[in-house]
């Protein structure tokens, strides 16, 4: 019986020291959380203590403390100006990760949605500009060189008042709520009145 125990008691004193070496081996990985991480080793912890072998929660906050990545090198720098490590709690020390880990997180998320409302206001003249851009075929760099320089009237098309190109419908002369400063007309604009030489 005694020799059954003691080969029992050598196989469990391997399998600590196999399990001790796999805890010594974890590192957190970036896509990994702070509660995937401490689980993770939580669970190898376990299975040391239930094998017999004293394993102190120590252990565990140094060790996460040392293998965290440096995105949590606030959190940590706010601990040790505020506590004392050698003496913080396991749990407090998740805590805190966590909260540091959600605060992060929140913000990505406001700083993202800030961004789609920016990347889709088009207000007037731009909304009208982005429309009639030169078509993906015509886009080559020569083309775009054009359009900024003499030929730009070919980047709108005919216009809807008056029919020709060159010009936006919102800067057309003919356009319907344009009026003129001589006769006091609507529908057209002064550089086309009819009555801007007549007194």
């Amino acid at each position: 019986m005694k020799k059954e125990y003691a080969g029992d008691e050598r196989i469990r004193g391997m399998q600590s020291l196999n399990l001790i070496r796999e805890f010594e081996l974890q590192q957190m990985k970036d896509s990994e959380i702070i509660k995937e991480y401490s689980d993770k080793l939580l669970g190898i912890v376990n299975k040391v203590r239930l094998l017999g072998t004293y394993f102190s929660d120590c252990r565990i906050v140094e060790k996460i403390l040392v293998t965290v990545p440096e995105r949590y090198e606030a959190s940590i720098t706010t601990l040790e100006h505020t506590k004392d490590l050698s003496k913080i709690i396991l749990a407090e020390l998740i805590n805190a990760l966590q909260a540091q880990e959600q605060r992060r997180l929140m913000r990505q998320d406001r700083i993202f949605e800030g961004a789609l409302p920016a990347k889709h206001q088009e207000y007037g003249k731009k909304k009208y500009f982005k429309k009639y851009q030169l078509s993906s075929n015509e886009n080559t760099a020569s083309n775009i060189n054009q359009s900024k320089g003499r030929n730009s009237k070919r980047s709108y098309p005919p216009c809807q008042h008056c029919g020709r190109i060159g010009h936006p419908p919102f800067k057309c002369w003919k356009r319907p709520d344009a009026k003129c400063n001589k006769c006091n007309q609507l529908g057209y604009e002064a550089v086309i009145c009819k009555n801007k030489f007549q007194i």
